[in-house]
């Protein structure tokens, strides 16, 4: 299955293209003892991730030219795409909202297979590729001096989720002591946290074993809080001249 995956939700931005062959056959060396000089097994493969990262700020973007600019290094054509992996954050509104509008208008124009994935979870996994092991905490900006903050176990299998994503404030981040704090711009707030960004091609990857797929309306941004707004006033009738 060739994906194409988009992550906008942090300042480094992202576009990745995964070509993953379910049914590839790869040799399987046997020791001469057992009487057999080798077999043919057949196991999932998956080809070089082509990945453009950008550090732009939102509002100049080109995340069609990324796209442009991945395929072109995978040697594929835009038809030739089966399925797009979207990051759904927590993050960045404005890279949220434009990558889920990509991923709307190419379903709308090739049938396509659309997955949405937490952000978070993608900078745990991205950690547990980069060889950190333990308990970690996924840190994530929600402004107002608040913080997204979800806990992670990492070790040599994959990453398994501890304490499910919420919001806190600052205060609360900093009396869970030791335990290491990861995420695309934990420094800022907590010196001795690490950046972890979450990377498209890691979505790719993930998407490679999900199978729960969405129709492009049914996307929509991880945000925690109520949406609240206040309802105008009816205008206001001028006395006549």
């Amino acid at each position: 299955m060739k994906i194409l995956a988009f992550e906008f939700s942090s300042p480094q931005r992202s576009v990745a293209v995964l070509d993953h062959r379910k049914d590839e056959f790869h040799e399987s060396q046997i020791s001469p003892a057992s009487g057999k000089l080798g077999t043919r097994e057949n196991r999932p493969s998956e080809a070089l991730a082509f990945e453009v990262i950008e550090s732009a700020p939102g509002n100049t973007m080109k995340p069609l030219g990324m796209v442009e600019s991945a395929l072109h290094q995978a040697g594929l054509e835009r038809e030739q795409i089966e399925c797009i992996a979207i990051g759904l954050g927590p993050g960045s509104y404005t890279g949220i909202r434009a990558a889920i509008a990509l991923a709307q208008g190419w379903q709308l124009g090739r049938a396509v297979k659309l997955l949405g994935i937490n952000s978070a979870e993608a900078v745990a996994a991205q950690a547990q590729a980069e060889g950190l092991r333990g308990r970690f905490s996924v840190v994530i900006d929600a402004q107002r001096g608040e913080f997204y903050l979800a806990g992670y176990e990492l070790n040599e299998a994959g990453v398994r989720e501890t304490t499910p994503l919420r919001i806190v404030a600052r205060e609360q981040i900093a009396a869970q002591g030791n335990e290491t704090l990861i995420g695309p711009e934990v420094t800022k707030w907590f010196p001795t946290g690490r950046l972890v960004f979450p990377r498209a091609a890691m979505l790719a990857r993930m998407a490679a074993t999900r199978t729960d797929s969405l129709p492009g309306e049914k996307l929509e941004p991880i945000y925690l809080r109520e949406t609240t707004f206040v309802k105008a006033p009816p205008p206001r009738v001028l006395p006549a001249l």
